[in-house]
């Protein structure tokens, strides 16, 4: 069976700076974001908001 890949857009609360990630584990990577958990430009720009929260 292949892993299936997504991508996804991370964002801080005033929607000013965005990341673009590739994952097969969603779930696990944005409750990294979210804590804090993983060092790298996430965290330098406090970028929490999965980008489906966008309006």
């Amino acid at each position: 069976m292949q892993k299936q890949f997504v991508v996804y857009v991370m964002t801080n609360e005033k929607r000013g700076t965005l990341y673009i990630g590739v994952m097969s584990d969603l779930a696990r990577r944005v409750f990294e974001h979210k804590n804090g958990l993983l060092d790298g430009f996430c965290k330098k720009y406090n970028l929490h908001s999965l980008g489906s929260e966008l309006n």
